[in-house]
């Protein structure tokens, strides 16, 4: 389901109280112009309140300003909050505003309720006392349903204990900590302000550390790693103590607070939960010491009954940890037997199901953003890639595109592609339309592999020096558009009549009508010869060359030739090509470039084949 669908099973009333909530927040982004152009072209803002905004100066001001805008908005388009929110989580706006999509992930989490019971505000009516008289009756329903939900499950557990202690009493004295989670309601009257408990705060958290503001996002916690967000940057939360300057004080859980209350409370009192920290004695002891309970004699029933539940718990624990040591040693062993050496190179060959492609690391960001992914057609994300391949159904890229066997997931886990921030905004991350542009042409030419100034051709991905192409393009000559002769001759192949032709036939048609032809030939030869042995002239880069070859022929005087006018038949073209592979067989015999020649008039002789249909 796509994420903007989502939206339609969220209730107006819902969408409202969650935008009430997020005001301030909103208000507070930083460069809220593009925020505001967006409202303001789908008619959600008024114009005097969005120039109000733009004659501010102070951040303060702006801020204020801001607020004031989403306050009408909520006042006098309350009917429009679904289209605001559709609005603001336009992709483009998302990629300005990490705020806006981190705000659009918890209005769209399947399990977020909790703002069903949030306070909601009407706009000034008639019966306004009536309706706040029934507010404050109802909440007292609620209040008193909720207080009574709260002692049936304070009987349930405490029956649930006595349980325990007497299955307990009967087996070992061992004792059981109970797990608890966190649990969120709006504050009873008089109770103590404990912000941790609000079902504003189920997902996330406004901590502090020194002088440094953040919030810590509960989830992440629990599974370790990054989780706090400040100043659009992510932290583990030893990274944060060292960001806030308390560094020197090695225990993150007393530095950083949550409204002046230590993390350290939070998690001993279960509103918090952490990623569990294993710390495993070696096999080799563990199993020592099992070998020794065995063996060791008891001289009291209860000594034995102490020994037998330490073994059972030991083996038990033992075949736990001896599992998932099989395990790590299988990833291991499954990365040992990899040689990574092979996926060092720039660029990868890449098959997804019966497509294959080439990727190009250091255009990779993240499966949605980066065109790293090259065919002959165009540039493509790792999940437009998978997207059309039709004969796949689920879909992932990390799973689907395979790369000498592994699949990318692979390829993440050991470092070989690097997954850029979700608040990176770099250029192959941005969503700016003329940088998207910019990623659907290659970086390099495509005859000579070089960088610098090129032209990008309009119908296929293919980049060129304006030196390097046939004909050559003059920069300044430009129009809106511009196709290389590979898309050119392409389209002539789709618009001509198929009839065949001999090779005589061929060989007698003159230049003129068939230059297009002439000059992707060229084009293919200067792309194929990769050490740039054919182009220039031998008798000025070989020594002796002259004194073995009386009539010295290479492409660059061939081009000349063709670009002057002075060949009449594509016999006439044909000749001095042939010439060239001639003089290098003469020349180099059997040696490396004699081969390098042969591959070259191979490749030659079926291109002229077959773009002139000869039979």
């Amino acid at each position: 389901m796509d994420q903007m669908d989502k939206l339609d099973f969220r209730t107006d009333a819902e969408l409202l109280r969650f935008f009430r909530c997020k005001k301030t927040e909103m208000s507070c982004m930083e460069h809220p112009h593009t925020f505001l152009n967006q409202l303001r072209d789908h008619d959600l803002a008024p114009e005097e309140l969005y120039k109000k905004v733009k004659r501010t100066r102070t951040k303060e001001q702006k801020e204020s300003a801001v607020y004031e805008v989403l306050d009408w908005i909520e006042q006098k388009q309350s009917q429009k909050i679904k289209e605001f929110w559709k609005c603001v989580f336009r992709d483009h706006i998302l990629q300005h505003y990490p705020a806006l999509r981190i705000l659009r992930d918890t209005l769209l989490d399947e399990s977020l309720r909790f703002y069903q019971h949030l306070p909601c505000t009407e706009g000034q009516t008639k019966g306004e006392v009536n309706q706040r008289d029934s507010q404050k009756r109802g909440a007292a329903e609620r209040e008193n349903e909720r207080r009574g939900k709260r002692r049936k499950t304070e009987r349930r557990v405490s029956e649930d204990e006595e349980e325990d202690e007497e299955s307990s009493s009967q087996k070992t004295p061992t004792q059981r900590k109970h797990s608890s989670k966190p649990t969120f309601s709006s504050p009873v009257k008089g109770q103590v302000l404990e912000i941790w408990t609000y079902p504003l705060y189920k997902h996330q958290l406004p901590v502090q550390c020194g002088d440094k503001d953040g919030t810590l996002y509960r989830r992440k916690l629990a599974n370790g790693g990054v989780c706090i967000l400040s100043k659009r940057r992510w932290f583990t939360p030893a990274q944060f103590e060292d960001f806030g300057g308390k560094g020197r004080n090695k225990n993150w859980k007393l530095s950083i607070r949550c409204h002046n209350t230590p993390l350290q409370k939070l998690i001993q009192e279960g509103h918090l939960m952490i990623a569990p920290k294993r710390r495993r004695k070696p096999l080799q002891e563990r199993k020592s010491k099992r070998i020794l309970f065995q063996s060791s004699s008891s001289d009291s029933t209860s000594s034995c009954i102490s020994l037998e539940s330490s073994e059972e718990s030991e083996e038990v624990n033992s075949e736990e940890e001896e599992s998932e040591e099989r395990e790590q040693a299988e990833e291991r062993s499954l990365v040992g037997d990899v040689d990574v050496s092979e996926f060092q190179s720039l660029t990868l060959s890449i098959t997804c199901g019966s497509a294959t492609a080439t990727l190009h690391k250091q255009r990779f960001a993240s499966g949605a953003y980066g065109k790293c992914i090259r065919t002959e057609e165009r540039w493509w994300t790792p999940m437009e890639f998978v997207e059309q391949n039709s004969t796949l159904d689920n879909s992932h890229w990390k799973r689907d595109i395979y790369c000498c066997g592994k699949p990318l997931s692979f390829l993440l886990q050991m470092k070989i592609l690097q997954a850029h921030s979700v608040l990176c905004d770099c250029k192959l991350c941005s969503r700016l339309e003329e940088d998207v542009q910019e990623q659907n042409n290659d970086d390099e030419c495509f005859i000579c592999d070089g960088v610098g100034d090129l032209i990008c051709c309009d119908e296929c991905p293919r980049s060129f020096h304006h030196k390097c192409h046939l004909p050559t393009v003059d920069p300044d000559l430009l129009g809106e558009q511009w196709i290389c002769t590979f898309c050119l001759l392409r389209k002539w192949q789709s618009w001509r009549y198929s009839s065949h032709m001999t090779l005589e036939e061929v060989l007698n048609s003159p230049v003129s009508q068939y230059k297009l032809q002439c000059q992707y030939l060229l084009l293919c030869l200067y792309k194929e010869d990769v050490k740039r042995v054919f182009g220039p002239n031998p008798c000025t880069t070989v020594p002796g060359y002259s004194n073995v070859i009386n009539k010295v022929m290479y492409l660059e005087k061939v081009t000349e030739k063709l670009q002057e006018g002075q060949y009449e038949t594509l016999d006439q073209l044909n000749s001095d090509i042939q010439l060239i592979f001639q003089n290098c067989a003469t020349f180099n015999k059997d040696n490396e470039f004699g081969r390098m020649g042969a591959r070259l008039k191979d490749m030659y002789e079926k291109e002229f084949q077959s773009i002139f249909n000869i039979q």
